[in-house]
């Protein structure tokens, strides 16, 4: 009976752990984001320094996360 219930307590605080730990992970974007030529977003992607906005005009635009000035563009063909 004891084990069974160290088990059980074993799960929950290794659950507890992984959502605490995964829940931390919210990611920041801008308020607003200011894209070329009128294009619209259709996804976001975010990495450490950086977010990249793919638009329905078949480009990838990739800002600065602080400054928020576009770093760089990739034609997708």
């Amino acid at each position: 009976m004891a084990l069974t219930a160290v088990m059980i307590g074993g799960v929950l605080l290794t659950f507890a752990l992984i959502v605490i730990r995964l829940s931390d992970r919210t990611p920041t974007l801008p308020e607003e984001v200011e894209l070329p030529d009128g294009a619209r977003a259709q996804a976001v992607t975010i990495g450490p320094n950086w977010y990249a906005v793919v638009t329905d005009d078949n480009r990838i635009l990739i800002f600065d996360k602080i400054t928020g000035k576009l770093r760089q563009t990739i034609e997708v063909e």
